[in-house]
C-alpha cells in the first residue's frame, strides 16, 4: 500500500453536487454512529497495539483516537458560532501540537471514546434542529483564508470520522493478515 493510500484510506473529502435533506440525514447518521464504531474498533487493544503508527511518520492509534474528539469539539463550537453569529472568524487550533501533548500520547483512549460519545450526542441533537437553509451559513477560517459553509463542514466532519476510523480498522486488520 502506498503512502497516499495509508494517509487517505477512504480518499479525500469532496463535496457532492447535490446537497439536500437526504444528504444531511446521511451525514448526521454517520456522525451519530462514529463513537460506537470507534469504541468497537478499540475494544481489547493493548497499550502496545495503541502505540503502533498507522503509517510511517504518522500518529499512533492512541493519538488518532484522542484527535477525533479534539477535532470534533472544535467543529461543534464552530457550528454553534456560525448559527449564532454573522460569519464569525473561528479560532484555528494546532492539531499536530494537540496530538503531542502527554495525555494524547499516553492517555487512556476510553476517556476520549466517552468524550466523543457525549459530544456527538449533543452535536447530533443540535444538528437535527437545523433547517436546510441553516447549512448555508458560513464562518471564516483564517488559516485557510476563506469562508466555509456549514453544508461543506457537515460533510467534511462526517468524512473526517470515517477517515480516522479507517486508519484504526485498516491497521488492526493488517495485524490479522496471514504472514
Amino acid at each position: 500500500m502506498d503512502l497516499e493510500q495509508l494517509k487517505y484510506p477512504i480518499g479525500q473529502f469532496s463535496m457532492p453536487e447535490i446537497f439536500d435533506q437526504k444528504q444531511i440525514d446521511i451525514w448526521i447518521s454517520e456522525i451519530e454512529a462514529l463513537p460506537n464504531q470507534i469504541k468497537k474498533a478499540t475494544e481489547g487493544l493493548t497499550d502496545e497495539d495503541l502505540n503502533q503508527v498507522y503509517r510511517p511518520g504518522g500518529w499512533t492509534l492512541r493519538q488518532v483516537v484522542h484527535h477525533i474528539p479534539d477535532s470534533h469539539i472544535n467543529a461543534y463550537i464552530r457550528f454553534k458560532q456560525a448559527i449564532t453569529e454573522d460569519v464569525p472568524v473561528i479560532r484555528p487550533y494546532y492539531e499536530e501540537r494537540w496530538a503531542e501533548t502527554e495525555e494524547a500520547k499516553n492517555g487512556d483512549v476510553k476517556l476520549s471514546v466517552d468524550l466523543l460519545t457525549g459530544l456527538h450526542q449533543r452535536w447530533v441533537a443540535f444538528l437535527r434542529t437545523l433547517k436546510p437553509e441553516d447549512y448555508q451559513r458560513r464562518y471564516i477560517h483564517p488559516a485557510q483564508g476563506k469562508e466555509l459553509t456549514l453544508a461543506n463542514m457537515l460533510g467534511m466532519y462526517a468524512w473526517h470520522g470515517k477517515h480516522h476510523l479507517a486508519h484504526l480498522t485498516n491497521t488492526i486488520a493488517k495485524w490479522k493478515e496471514p504472514v
